[in-house]
């Protein structure tokens, strides 16, 4: 570091650069102010008061104040202090009104108040950091900035704060300026931090850490070289480069952040093109450099030669003010004669120029002398510029070498002498060290033999181990020259003979052993390693005669080993284990046991050399025990291993690897002597008399006695794995391993009793062990497999050492050790079951992934070396996990098995931890690693799993962490791979790859589109007959708590069905169920969608399939099913959706009646609930229907298949077997629950609502058209409502009526009544005409008839009534042929609906053709209709009176007698009638006595009919009986004689009725036109009558009496 310093200072000759000075304590000094005032704290408290009251110049006011301040050390009143800092503060911030002079002023006047009062301003400026927002106020950043330039080191209490709020808020830098203010900051605060690092020992407060202040910088860092290091302005950059070159100083001391450094080297030095003002950049080199020599830290051979170009190419070497930051970026962090030849070799520096810059260099400190002959060290001046550059030169130049000729026999010069002895000893160490090649030319001369001694004595000390690279170069050409003189001449000079008899030289053994520990370390000290094998090779023939041939093939080997590896790629253990080979080899070469004997003294012997522990030392120890392999003396070796055993302390690792070495490389060729020595060692320590239970107890609590059975359990695994195969299996069982389990029980117990250790080593020890064992034992059986009867011991023991491990961290590599040996001891037999290996499977798993996540560890206060330490312990735990995974995966390679260990990771999959996720996804991409490498193995031609585990995987490549989303890919790459094989295609691996690391991009859009990307590549991949398995992964991965992967399961899913649905016909049902079964599970709408996405692909590919598989879902439907219908509804494909289910419901019912069948009920009961169920599906589908085009399309053969439907459930009630079932439960009281009809109804009715307008549907419920269609007794005339409907809204077409026509003629009678009724209403249409229909439906209709459905005679008798509305001038045509039918009609005694509908048809007909055109038909129209006047039928009543009233009024001249001849018989009943119990019988009898009148003789009857229009037909009934009365006594008898006739009939509401015109008759003629004889008959009648059944009866009967006077019988006169 002097050299460094004195050459920076030699290069700052050439021109002066002033620091500003800086105060002892940090702060700055201060500058020339005035006198104090003689009342400092009056003054102060003046300028605040005009501050607080604006007066004046408020930018002047702040720099009187900053003198004030600077000028005096006073204190300021706290309340005084409060005023400033508050004012300054606000004006520094104020964004308006205020000028940028204020502003400044009032920060820098915070600047001077903290010299005095630094915690206040600093306080409120870390107020208003923190309150910052949106970062405004730029001035607080600059503040901070100046702060830390002026109090450096009172600043360092408050770095992390202060750097953490930084943090919060860089997001937010925006503007240059701003970006400008916070370099500012980092820039001056790295500085402050590097300072106080120098001079800590200044600072009262406590010392703060250099770790942990690198890390509150190190975030910052990062941020900067991620976000500002590409910024264009000019100034900005600047900044930039000043805080990165700050930081960097800071970040370089510490090694963990060293790298870092390095990789923004090459940016700093790159800012010479970037930045116009070079001199910053070198400026901000300047500072960097001199940290790196303040703290000596070596700067890389590649770096120095960077930052030598870049320097060298700038012209500020050319300009004088600024040479010396030149010279300290080039004078600083590297050796000074490196320098030289760039300074003094500048191409465009002139001799002059060149002379000028080398002068400073020439004789203070740059050309250093080494030691003359004379021994002493001496220093020379140059003449010269040019004779200072040739003394550099030849310093610097390869292939020199400046010799001494004692290492020990160097001073330093005068102005080193105040370095410390340890200094000393390392620079005379370095007296051999050459710059590059070293030559040996000067040794070829006959004094070479002296050198030659002199230079074997410094082989075998350890301390010289820094020269061996020139030594060992030295003594090979050495060795060279040698052998050629000596073959020209063998005779050796006097001096040099002699000097060999003096000289103590190593003995072979010592410089083989050297040798070879030097080579165990081949890149250490500038590749010693190599340097020694090369000398070893020369020196074959003076170490032994015998190893010269296999030394010649050997070390060039070793060579070839070590050619392209660097120290990081070569693997150490590895490479030791070729060099203990080679040492075995050249002991069996040599077959000497003395020399064997003395390398072993020899080995141990210089394990003295090298600190305890150590790498050198441990080598040794494997040399040694490879030594007594080698040796034949069993009693020595035997000692050998007793005197390891005995002399270790087993409290210290490093000696119990050292003993278990030296025995385990013994037991190679004395296996068995090796496990007699164990076992008498261990016996010793049993046999323990009972006066040591005390001592005993003691050794246990100190650990030395579980040190040394730790060491024996150890000892025996590894004298396993060195054992000849054949000797190890003859006593692995009772000598290994029962020996390895006592040792391990033995340990747990004191003074007799048991105890579960604590002790990890010792756990450890028993699982490397068993490791170990379980390798060896492997090897050893080959192929033909070993079996190991306390197999299962071994493992509950291993496994309860995993169990034990504490769930909350990870404290230990028990788990990662325990895992390798299960792994090795899975492998031997007795094979487990695959249950025992699910089992333990599932026990390791559940040790690993609850365990907390890495970054709590570190917030918990941890230092970066413990954080590093637990991730790398996690990560090797994980990697163990993986080979315990191949291990079991291997015990039963099959995809089976592999499916079922992937179901043990799925539990950690699903975990809403996104470590415990990422840790099992880990473990899944190395089992299926490790699958694809053996699947060649499994003899399978099919990847049966694959789409279940893609199901499972793909969704978590959106999972939220990168590191995830990648192992996810990584899982699908593999599966991609072996479904690729079994498929014999190629599985796209070229783009696979890409987007799996595109996988972990941040940006979300370039996330979606490698995934979108990978979804179709994978989901080409998985075969139809693997959907469903896909699907139900995918589905069950939508439950999971992460909402990006359960999102991403439904893209999947999607995805899928889009790019392989059109394969998945057969497959239709299940998926429907999977489908199914989870929805209610899945309630959220972002989830549901997808399964309704889902249903709706399926059904644009497979409709059919789609609909016969929700056709099984049970009446009556669940929510879930009619969701599923109605999200159909409303795609675009439903118009061919609709069809498909129409079509369905058409060919589902039969037109035959049903028989009897010999198929079962229940086949039966769903044979009947097919067509509800389509029925009920359609009315879902319409109701989710956006627009009505699909159905106004369809309606004309829609409406003729709902109207099957209806008519073939009316009167129906719902099968039994729908009554019981899921949805039940759910829909409970639905309307259409228990009445399939209605059900049919309600279908209709969504049907006609989409394409009808509203007015039309209340017109049908008004005229309650539904209600008539469910009842099967009015089921006709709700048709003939709904048709009239149907016509008037102009919805009935002739496909329509071609359709419903034929149904005419079906052999079910539902569907022939309801063609009949249709085609009855279809009558009125005068469309039919147009449509030529009218008269094959008129003829189908008189054909009618005669069916023997007799609600289809009735429809067919209306049809032909209506037939006057639709064609009077058909009925005309053919009148004779329609009265004929219609009087038939009038025949049918079976039906009273037939007679009455033929009555009102007549009525219809004879009002249409009139009396005249109807011809002799009308008498016996007449005769026939007065029939029913007395019909127990209300409908025939009424029918026959408006008949009669028709035919009254149709009556011609022809027919006028005839008709007057009738009413003289049928008056007196139509008069009865008047009180006919049915109202619509009373006024069509009211009615048709009317127009009878004029037929009646009585004038004051006819009249008063004439007149009396708006009488009801009770009080008409009175004015007849009156004027009867009145006019003709012998009517009114009439009337009475047929009301008695009636009191006696069959229906109780006509015998009322005939009461109450008798009781008419009595109020109006009394009874004195009784006689006696007539009186007491009709009292006797009266009576039993009031006795009689009907109520109504009884109380007819009881008024006539009570009226007639007649309650008692007459006296005899």
């Amino acid at each position: 570091m002097r050299r460094l310093r004195a050459l920076r200072g030699l290069f700052a000759c050439g021109g002066c650069w002033s620091r500003p000075p800086v105060r002892e304590d940090g702060g700055r000094a201060a500058e020339s102010v005035p006198a104090a005032v003689p009342t400092f704290a009056g003054r102060v408290a003046s300028l605040s008061n005009r501050l607080q009251e604006e007066e004046g110049d408020r930018a002047e006011v702040y720099r009187e104040l900053e003198r004030v301040l600077q000028g005096d050390d006073g204190r300021v009143q706290s309340a005084v202090l409060a005023r400033v800092i508050a004012a300054a503060s606000r004006d520094m911030r104020a964004a308006q009104g205020v000028t940028e002079q204020v502003r400044t002023a009032a920060s820098d006047v915070l600047v001077a108040l903290a010299r005095c009062h630094f915690d206040s301003v600093m306080c409120e400026l870390q107020c208003r950091l923190r309150a910052l927002g949106e970062i405004s106020e730029d001035l607080v950043f600059v503040t901070l900035g100046k702060l830390a330039s002026s109090y450096a080191l009172r600043c360092v209490p408050f770095v992390g704060m202060t750097l953490f709020a930084l943090r919060t808020m860089l997001s937010q830098v925006g503007s240059s300026r701003t970006l400008r203010a916070v370099c500012s900051v980092l820039e001056q605060w790295s500085k402050a931090v590097n300072s106080y690092l120098g001079a800590w020992e200044q600072c009262s407060f406590p010392r703060v850490g250099q770790a942990q202040l690198c890390s509150s910088i190190s975030p910052l860092f990062g941020h900067a070289v991620g976000s500002w290091l590409g910024c264009e302005e000019e100034e900005a950059k600047q900044a930039v480069l000043g805080a990165m070159a700050a930081m960097m100083g800071l970040l370089v001391r510490e090694e963990e952040h060293r790298e870092r450094v390095w990789e923004q080297l090459p940016w700093l030095l790159g800012q010479y093109q970037q930045v116009q003002d070079s001199f910053r950049v070198t400026k901000a080199l300047s500072y960097f450099l001199a940290v790196l020599g303040e703290v000596q830290i070596p700067i890389p051979q590649d770096e120095v030669e960077a930052i030598g170009t870049a320097v060298h190419c700038q012209p500020e070497f050319a300009l004088r003010t600024r040479w010396p930051f030149c010279a300290r970026s080039w004078g600083v962090g590297a050796r000074p004669l490196a320098w030289c030849p760039w300074i003094c070799s500048e191409p465009w520096c002139a001799p002059q120029q060149r002379e000028a810059r080398a002068c400073p260099c020439s004789c203070r400190r740059c050309a250093a002398r080494w030691e003359t002959p004379a021994g002493r060290w001496r220093g020379q001046r140059c003449a010269s510029p040019r004779s200072c550059w040739a003394a550099a030169s030849r310093a610097a130049r390869p292939g020199t070498w400046w010799p001494t000729s004692s290492p020990r026999s160097a001073r330093p010069p005068a102005d080193w002498r105040r370095e410390s002895c340890l200094r000393q000893k390392r620079r005379k160490q370095q007296i051999f060290k050459p710059c590059a090649w070293t030559s040996c030319a000067p040794w070829t001369s006959p004094s070479g033999g002296l050198l030659w001694l002199r230079l074997l004595q410094y082989v075998v000390p350890a301390q010289y181990t820094g020269t061996l690279v020139p030594l060992c170069r030295c003594l090979r050409e050495l060795a060279e020259s040698r052998g050629r003189a000596g073959g020209e001449d063998g005779e050796e000079e006097p001096n040099v003979a002699a000097s060999r008899q003096r000289a103590k030289l190593p003995r072979p053994q010592a410089l083989l052993a050297r040798l070879l520990v030097v080579a165990a370390a081949p890149h250490a000290g500038g590749g010693c390693g190599v340097a020694a094998l090369r000398l070893l090779r020369a020196l074959s023939a003076e170490i032994h005669g015998a190893l010269g041939m296999v030394w010649a093939v050997k070390i060039p080997f070793l060579l070839q080993c070590l050619e392209g590896q660097s120290e990081s790629c070569l693997d150490s253990a590895e490479w030791e284990q070729l060099l203990l080979k080679f040492l075995r080899t050249s002991l069996e070469t040599i077959e000497s046991q003395a020399w064997t004997v003395g390398l072993s003294l020899e080995l141990s012997q210089q394990t003295g050399s090298y600190p305890r522990p150590s790498r050198e030392q441990a080598f040794l120890y494997k040399a040694v025990g490879v030594s007594l392999a080698a040796c034949r003396h069993v009693p020595y070796v035997r000692g050998e291993m007793k005197k390891y055993l005995l002399r270790m302390n087993y409290l210290e690792v490093s000696e119990r690897e050292a003993m278990i070495s030296v025995v385990a490389g013994s037991a190679e060729s004395h296996f068995h002597l090796a496990l007699e020595v164990l076992q008498e060692f261990g016996a010793s320590m049993e046999e323990r008399p009972v006066s040591g239970a005390f001592k005993r107890l003691k050794e246990y609590h100190q650990g030395k006695r579980a040190g040394r059975h730790a060491a024996l359990v150890l000892a025996y695994g590894r004298i396993a794995l060195r054992a000849p195969p054949e000797q190890l299996l003859a006593r692995v069982e009772s000598d290994v391993v029962g020996r390895i389990l006592r040792h391990y029980r033995a340990s747990c117990q004191v003074l007799g009793f048991s105890f579960s250790t604590k002790d990890v080593q010792l756990k450890l020890a028993l699982i490397r062990s068993v490791a170990e064992v379980s390798r060896a034992v492997r090897v050893a059986g080959g192929s033909r497999g070993v079996e190991l009867c306390r197999k299962r011991e071994l493992l509950d023991t291993l496994l309860g050492f995993v169990q034990g491990e504490p769930r909350d961290r990870l404290a230990s590599p028990v788990r990662r050790e325990a895992f390798v040996a299960v792994g090795h001891l899975s492998k031997l037999k007795p094979s487990l079951s695959r249950e025992e290996n699910r089992d333990l499977l599932d026990q390791c798993v559940g040790s690993v992934m609850p365990l907390p996540a890495l970054e709590p560890a570190e917030e918990e206060g941890a230092t970066a070396a413990d954080a590093g330490h637990v991730q790398g312990l996690h990560a090797r735990t994980m990697g163990a996990l993986g080979e315990l995974l191949t291990a079991l995966l291997e015990e039963d390679l099959s995809s089976d098995w592999l499916a079922e260990m992937l179901h043990v990771l799925e539990y950690w999959l699903t975990s809403a931890k996104e470590w415990e996720r990422e840790r099992a996804l880990q473990a899944c991409a190395q089992l299926l690693g490790a699958f694809e490498e053996r699947f060649e193995l499994t003899g399978e031609t099919s990847f049966g799993p694959f789409g279940s585990m893609v199901g499972l995987l793909a969704p978590f490549t959106c999972d939220s962490l990168a590191t995830s989303r990648q192992r996810a890919g990584a899982c699908l790459g593999h599966l991609l791979r072996i479904q690729g094989r079994t498929l014999e295609t190629g599985a796209e691996e070229d783009e696979v790859q890409p987007l799996c690391q595109r996988l972990s991009a941040p940006d979300a859009e370039a996330l979606r589109q490698a995934s979108s990307r990978l979804r179709k590549i994978v989901c080409k991949h998985i075969p139809p007959a693997q959907a469903t398995d896909f699907l139900s992964a995918a589905l069950d991965g939508m439950l999971s708590a992460q909402s990006a992967c359960a999102q991403a399961a439904g893209e999947w899913l999607l995805t899928f069905l889009e790019t392989c649905g059109g394969q998945l016909f057969t497959e239709v049902p299940e998926i429907l169920s999977i489908i199914y079964v989870r929805m209610p599970t899945m309630q959220q709408d972002t989830l549901r969608h997808f399964l309704l996405e889902a249903v709706s692909l399926l059904a644009l590919y497979h409709p059919g399939a789609v609909i016969d598989s929700l056709l099984q879902k049970q009446l009556p439907m669940d929510s879930d099913t009619e969701e599923l219908w109605r999200v159909l509804g409303g795609k675009f494909f439903v118009d061919h959706f609709l069809r498909v289910l129409m079509e369905k419901l058409k060919n589902s019912g039969s037109d035959q009646p049903r028989t009897s069948s010999a198929k079962p009920e229940a086949e039966e009961e769903e044979a009947a609930l097919e067509p509800l169920k389509m029925t009920r599906a359609i009315s879902v589908v319409v109701s989710a229907l956006q627009s009505p085009e699909a159905v106004l399309r369809l309606l004309p053969e829609l409406l003729p298949v709902l109207l099957k439907q209806i008519s073939a459930t009316v009167g129906k009630e719902m099968p039994s077997s729908a009554l019981i079932t899921r949805g039940k439960l759910f829909l409970k009281g639905h309307a259409s629950d228990d009445n399939p009809c209605r059900l049919s109804l309600e279908t209709l009715e969504a049907v006609l609502r989409t394409c009808l307008d509203g007015k039309w549907l209340r017109l049908l419920r008004q005229q309650g058209a539904w209600a008539a269609l469910e009842d099967p007794r009015a089921h006709h005339d709700g048709v003939c409502l709904l048709t009239g409907v149907l016509l008037r809204a102009g919805t009935v077409s002739l496909p329509l009526v071609l359709v419903l026509t034929r149904w005419l003629d079906a052999p079910s009678a539902n569907l022939r009544v309801t063609a009949a009724a249709f085609c009855a209403e279809l009558m009125k249409e005068p469309a039919l005409r147009e449509w030529r229909c009218l008269q094959p439906i008129a003829r189908a209709l008189l054909e009618k008839l005669r069916d023997s459905s007799s609600t289809v005679r009735q429809m067919a008798a209306r049809g032909l009534g209506n037939l006057v509305s639709g064609a009077p001038e058909k009925l005309r045509k053919h009148k004779g042929a329609v009265l004929e039918a219609l009087r038939r009609g009038l025949e049918d005694a079976a039906a009273a609906e037939v007679v009455a509908e033929s009555l009102l048809a007549l009525a219809k007909v004879v009002t249409e053709l009139k009396g005249k055109a109807v011809g002799s038909a009308f008498r016996d129209i007449a005769r026939a209709t007065k029939g029913f006047f007395d019909a127990e039928q209300a409908s025939l009543r009424s029918a026959a009176f408006t008949l009669y009233g028709v035919l009254a009024a149709s009556a011609t001249s022809r027919w006028r007698a005839f008709f007057t001849e009738e009413l003289g018989s049928t008056w007196a009943t139509l008069v009865l009638h008047l009180r006919d119990p049915d109202p619509g019988a009373s006024m069509a009898c009211q009615g048709a006595l009317r127009l009878c009148a004029p037929f009646l003789g009585l004038r004051r009857v006819r009249q008063g009919l004439a007149v009396t229009t708006r009488l009801s037909a009770a009080e008409l009934l009175g004015d007849v009986c009156s004027q009867l009365a009145q006019e003709s006594p012998e009517h009114q008898e009439m009337l009475y004689v047929a009301a008695r006739r009636r009191f006696l009939g069959s229906c109780g509401e006509l015998q009322a009725a005939a009461l109450d015109v008798a009781g008419v008759l009595v109020e109006h003629a009394g009874l004195e036109w009784l006689t006696r004889e007539e009186a007491m008959p009709l009292s006797a009648t009266l009576r039993v009558l009031r006795s009689d059944g009907d109520p109504r009866v009884q109380q007819a009967a009881a008024r006539l009496l009570r009226d007639a006077g007649l309650e008692q019988p007459p006296r005899r006169r």
